[in-house]
């Protein structure tokens, strides 16, 4: 049955909209992929028609369906950046500006392998997990022109316009549950064996409140649930890099180890080779050791133009020592300057109130950002929680991703 645009109560609109992805989920489910074009402009009339065109469904290279969210471009001052009338990063790929983004309205599944390895937004099923950085980038690429693995610049314009907004989205960040509404639960999908409790739910199986909006077509579960691989950021010993604004949507760009796309920051802002004197990166109060445990070295992050304590002490196993605290805890060392670049990308807080989600790092050795927290984060959780931590290698059952697209 079509949906007919009207004037409806939020509770009817959400019925909608659920009604008309779990039918696309379960049509997947059954039959495989969509290539009959009648087919596919039916599905994508209908989500558009009951979301009033925030939400629609796009078709891959295969036919893999995805529902997506429509992101419009926002300005630095629009997100609290300043009172720059400059575009956000994410706004902008290789230098042409964009009016739109399209981002996976759900943490993404797989299908397929090697060649055939594809990504999906779909409501209703286990998020996709155990999949390393690179996997993931290929993932998204395979669909086509256009798509790519969420950019750490499309990540933080949301996380930022949800503080802008003042609704910070909950979701499954307690085992099935939000820390702060225990009554707020998801469908579990997974199992805890660990914590004999429930670990992931299924993909939209919460509340409204566990979307960036709190509406129904909003971006759903980026607190909690699984961490998610994020593109264009990367620390390479303690030094902060990203690809220039949002070319990490290109997905033609390099994200290897060596790749040259890769660009260190100054004080002023302004992208440098990496290596280049004085480039910010994050480093500790305190000294690290070798202790040959997994553990926090204590101390506090900080930006600084140098790595004055590195997590690790030769003498111990490498990959251990670790600093954390939370994101809105972090400060410059004296001196150093941060420009609005680091605010805009999610990399240091505009004030002393960002939910109290949690920042990891490590500073040696190349390490890759997922984002969000997992199912155990409590309220250290949340859209502005940023893990730096593992290398691009990591595979968990507490980490996947989600697909973006941009014309």
């Amino acid at each position: 049955m079509k949906y007919i645009s009207g004037s409806y109560t939020q509770g009817q609109l959400l019925k909608e909209i659920i009604e008309i992805e779990l039918a696309l989920t379960e049509r997947f489910q059954r039959s495989g992929v969509i290539t009959d074009a009648a087919e596919q402009r039916s599905w994508r009339e209908r989500v558009q028609d009951a979301s009033f065109a925030r939400n629609t469904v796009m078709f891959d290279d295969q036919g893999n369906p995805s529902v997506m969210v429509t992101l419009p471009a926002q300005t630095l001052a629009d997100l609290g950046v300043g009172t720059s009338q400059k575009l956000h990063p994410a706004f902008t790929v290789n230098n042409v500006t964009k009016a739109m983004l399209y981002i996976s309205k759900y943490q993404n599944i797989t299908v397929g392998s090697g060649a055939t390895l594809r990504a999906l937004s779909l409501k209703n099923v286990d998020p996709g997990n155990s999949i390393n950085f690179d996997n993931a980038l290929l993932a998204c690429k395979q669909k086509g022109a256009g798509w790519h693995l969420m950019t750490n610049a499309e990540w933080s314009s949301i996380a930022l316009s949800t503080k802008k907004q003042g609704f910070m989205p909950r979701g499954n960040n307690a085992y099935g549950s939000d820390t702060s509404v225990s009554s707020e639960k998801g469908v579990g999908s997974y199992f805890d064996g660990g914590a004999n409790k429930i670990g992931r739910v299924l993909t939209g199986s919460g509340p409204i409140s566990w979307s960036h909006d709190g509406s129904p077509f909003g971006i759903y579960d980026l607190n909690g649930n699984v961490w998610e691989w994020v593109g264009g950021l990367r620390l390479n010993n303690g030094e902060i890099q990203i690809l220039a604004d949002n070319n990490a949507a290109d997905n033609t760009k390099d994200q290897s180890l060596a790749s040259t796309e890769w660009k260190a920051i100054l004080q002023d802002g302004t992208l440098v080779a990496p290596g280049t004197a004085d480039t910010l990166k994050f480093d500790n109060t305190t000294v690290g050791d070798s202790t040959t445990t997994s553990h926090d070295v204590g101390g506090d992050i900080q930006i600084n133009t140098s790595i004055v304590n590195p997590n690790y002490i030769p003498g111990g196993q490498f990959d251990y020592g670790h600093s954390q605290n939370a994101f809105e805890a972090l400060t410059a060392a004296v001196g150093v300057t941060i420009p609005d670049t680091l605010k805009a990308l999610g990399l240091f807080p505009l004030d002393a109130n960002h939910g109290g989600d949690l920042l990891y790092a490590r500073n040696y050795g190349e390490r890759l950002p997922y984002r969000g927290g997992d199912w155990s984060g409590g309220s250290y959780a949340g859209v502005f929680g940023l893990s730096l931590h593992y290398p691009r290698s990591l595979v968990s059952a507490n980490i996947g991703f989600r697909s973006a697209f941009v014309l």
